[in-house]
C-alpha cells in the first residue's frame, strides 16, 4: 500500500507551504540531491511524503524535520516574537528530481 492511500487528496494539499530558497537549501540540493520545503505545524513525516509523491510525482527515499524556533523583534517600543515554524528536508530517490521551474 503506498503512502498516498493513507491519507485524503484534500489533507496533503495542506501539509506544503512553500519551498525554502536560500543558499545553504541550494547548496543542500545540489550535494545530497534533498529539497527543503515550510511544512505546516502538525504534518507529520509520513505525511510530508506522501504530499511530496502525490504533488509532484517523485520517489522520496527519506523525511527529516526541523522546528525553526521564531526571532525575537522590536516593534516600537514593545519587543514581539516571530512565529515558529517547521521545515521538512526531503530526500529523493536516486535519479528523482523536482524542478521549480517547469511547475507552472
Amino acid at each position: 500500500m503506498t503512502a498516498t492511500k493513507k491519507y485524503a487528496s484534500e489533507q496533503l494539499m495542506n501539509v506544503l507551504l512553500a519551498p525554502v530558497v536560500s543558499e545553504k537549501s541550494t547548496m543542500i540540493g545540489d550535494k545530497a540531491n534533498q529539497v527543503v520545503f515550510r511544512v505546516s505545524d502538525a504534518a507529520t513525516k509520513p505525511e510530508i511524503k506522501a504530499a511530496i509523491e502525490l504533488l509532484f510525482k517523485v520517489k522520496v527515499s527519506a523525511v527529516k524535520v526541523a522546528n525553526v524556533k521564531g526571532k525575537q523583534k522590536r516593534f516600537g517600543r514593545m519587543m514581539g516574537r516571530r512565529r515558529n515554524w517547521r521545515k521538512a528536508y526531503v530526500c529523493l530517490a536516486p535519479g528523482q528530481e523536482i524542478n521549480f521551474a517547469s511547475l507552472e
